[in-house]
């Protein structure tokens, strides 16, 4: 991977953790890993709060509780697929930089 590769890619990182800042309280401004970590942690709950709604909403429709119609329940389910899928692909591309990282020659 050359420089100007590796500088692309830490600036749509750069550009992607400000856009998820904007809609939050800003905090200190944190560098290394515990910045990553947060950024990781806020994915992977967004996705579980989505396949929790949707476990909910099926339940909910399943028991025939009024107000909850099919469309609402396809709707969070399909959410919840998508943002799965979204999170299984950062996981397979996390691993990939991690192995193509753990092959450089020194």
């Amino acid at each position: 991977m050359s420089q100007m590769e590796i500088n692309a890619v830490l600036a749509q990182i750069r550009s992607l953790s400000a856009q998820t800042q904007v809609g939050t309280a800003q905090a200190p401004q944190q560098t290394g890993p515990s910045q990553f970590a947060n950024i990781l942690r806020q994915g992977l709950d967004a996705v579980n709060e989505h396949q929790t709604k949707a476990s909910e909403l099926t339940d909910a429709f399943s028991r025939g509780t009024p107000g909850v119609e099919l469309p609402q329940v396809m709707l969070e389910a399909s959410k919840a697929s998508v943002s799965f899928k979204a999170l299984s692909e950062v996981r397979n591309r996390l691993v990939s930089a991690y192995q193509d990282i753990m092959n450089m020659q020194m």
